[in-house]
C-alpha cells in the first residue's frame, strides 16, 4: 500500500543522510515492515499447524531478504534454475524449496534434483516420465478452466499456459505413483494481486474440495494443500486492503471442516511474494530536469529499467515529493526517466507539489516486482538496493549495475562452426 505513516516517519528524516551517503537511485527496504507482515501471516493462521509461507522469490530475489524469509522460518517458492540457486546458498533445504516451474526443461529438472532435491510441483502431466528420478513427495499444479473464473490480471484460467485441466489430476496422481511418488501436493493460484479475501477463501474450499475426491479415487492423503500466491496489495491511497483477518478465519474453518470430515488436516501452504515485500519497498529517485512543451516534465535520474510497472501495466505507484506538502499546487506532471522510450514514465499527468531540481522523489510500494522486472535495454543500468534497518540504520544489500557488467558477456571463448 502506499506507505504507512509509521514507515515515513522512520524513513522519511533519514532519507537525506542516506541519499547524500549512498547516492541516488536507490529502492530501499523495510526490514521492520516485512517482519511484521510475516508475523501477521503466521498469526492469523495459526489454527492451521502445519501452515508455512514460501516466499515467491521472483518477487524480491535477494539473498539479504531470503535470509529475513528465513529467520521467520519460511520456505521459498522458485521458478527457475537462478532462483533455486539463491535458496540454497543461503541454506535452504530439501522441504524448504518449492520448485514450480512452467515449460520445464532437463536443465531445470537436474539443478532441481541436485543436493538432495525439493518439493517439486509439476505444471504438465506429459513432465511425468521427464523427471529423472520421481521424488518422494510430488505436487501438481491444478487450473480449474471454466470452473472458476480468474481476475483481470490473471484472466480467464482457459487461457492461461499454467497447470493441469480438472480431467487430468486423478490420471497425473495415478502416474505420479506408479513412478515411485509415496507423499502428495496440491497447488493452484488462480488470482494475482487481490484484495478481496473471498476469492481466495473459494480456492481454498476448491483445493479441499478436490484433494477429498482424489482421496477417494486414489486412497492417497494429501500433505499439503497450497492456494498459491496472489494476495493482493492497495496501491492506490484510496484502495482498501485485503482483510487478513478475515481470510485466516474462513480459511481455518474450511480446514478444520476437512479434518472433522476426512480424520486429518493437510498443512496450508502460501507463496505471497507481493504482500509480503511490496508495501516495504520504495524508490528514491532525485529531480534532475524540467520540460515545458504540450506538458510538463519532471526528469529523475531513475527510468523505467529501475521499475517496469508504470510503464509496461499503466500501473500506478504513489509519489511522494520530500519535504513537501502532499497538496498539488502545480499543473499536474508526466514523471519520466532518460530512456529511448515513450513508456518510460514512472506517472502520468500527476498532481504533485512543486517540484525543484534536487528535491527527492520517493516512488511507493516497490518492494516486489520493482528491482526484480529490471532490464537493461538502451544500456540504462539497473540501481543498487539497501535494507533500512529496524534499529534506523541503512546498509547496502546489493550495489548498482556498472557499465562494465553489461559488457561481462562479450567477453568468450571464440567459438566458430566451419561450414
Amino acid at each position: 500500500m502506499p506507505m504507512s505513516g509509521e514507515f515515513k516517519d522512520r524513513l522519511f528524516p533519514r532519507l537525506p543522510e542516506i541519499a547524500a551517503h549512498f547516492g541516488t537511485p536507490f529502492h530501499i527496504y523495510d526490514e521492520k515492515g516485512i517482519l511484521e507482515t510475516g508475523a501477521a501471516l503466521k498469526r492469523h493462521f495459526s489454527g492451521i499447524p502445519g501452515f508455512r509461507e514460501y516466499f515467491a522469490v521472483k518477487a524480491l530475489p535477494n539473498p539479504t531478504i531470503l535470509k529475513l524469509m528465513q529467520s521467520m522460518g519460511f520456505g521459498f517458492d522458485c521458478s527457475s534454475r537462478a532462483e533455486l540457486t539463491l535458496a540454497r546458498k543461503i541454506g535452504a533445504g530439501q522441504q524448504d524449496i518449492l520448485f514450480t516451474s512452467n515449460n520445464t526443461s532437463q536443465a531445470d529438472f537436474d539443478m532441481a534434483l541436485e543436493n538432495g532435491g525439493c518439493i517439486l510441483n509439476l505444471d504438465d502431466i506429459s513432465l511425468i516420465p521427464k523427471v529423472p528420478v520421481m521424488p518422494e513427495t510430488i505436487c501438481f499444479r491444478y487450473n480449474p478452466g471454466p470452473r472458476r473464473t480468474g481476475n483481470a490480471i490473471i484472466g480467464n484460467p482457459v487461457e492461461a499456459k499454467y497447470g493441469i485441466t480438472h480431467e487430468q489430476v486423478i490420471p497425473a496422481y495415478r502416474a505420479a505413483m506408479e513412478r515411485g511418488a509415496t507423499r502428495f501436493g496440491m497447488h493452484t493460484m488462480v488470482v494475482s494481486n487481490e484484495r478481496n479475501y473471498t476469492y481466495m477463501v473459494e480456492t481454498a474450499r476448491m483445493l479441499l474440495t478436490l484433494a477429498a475426491d482424489t482421496e477417494d479415487a486414489l486412497g492417497i492423503r494429501f500433505d499439503f494443500l497450497n492456494i498459491g500466491g496472489g494476495l493482493g496489495i492497495p496501491y492506490r491511497p484510496e484502495d482498501t486492503p485485503l482483510n487478513l483477518e478475515a481470510m485466516g478465519k474462513e480459511v481455518t474453518a474450511l480446514f478444520k471442516d476437512f479434518e472433522e470430515q476426512r480424520g486429518y488436516m493437510p498443512a496450508l501452504f502460501m507463496e505471497s511474494g507481493r504482500f509480503m515485500t511490496g508495501p516495504h519497498g520504495v524508490l528514491v529517485t532525485r529531480a534532475i530536469n524540467h520540460k515545458d512543451t504540450y506538458r510538463r516534465y519532471v526528469g529523475v535520474d531513475a527510468c523505467m529499467s529501475s521499475l517496469m510497472r508504470p510503464g509496461m501495466y499503466e500501473a500506478y505507484h504513489h509519489i511522494d515529493v520530500l519535504g513537501k506538502d502532499s497538496s498539488p499546487a502545480d499543473p499536474p506532471v508526466d514523471v519520466v526517466g532518460a530512456l529511448c522510450e515513450n513508456n518510460d514514465k514512472f506517472a502520468v499527468q500527476r498532481p504533485l507539489p512543486p517540484v525543484e531540481e534536487g528535491d527527492l522523489l520517493i516512488i511507493h510500494d516497490t518492494g516486489a516486482h520493482g528491482h526484480a522486472m529490471g532490464f537493461n535495454y538502451n544500456g540504462q543500468l539497473r540501481p543498487q538496493e539497501l535494507l533500512f534497518h529496524e534499529d534506523g540504520g541503512s546498509s547496502r544489500i546489493r550495489r548498482g549495475e556498472t557499465i562494465e557488467d553489461l559488457f561481462a558477456t562479450l567477453t568468450f571463448q571464440e567459438n566458430r562452426l566451419k561450414p
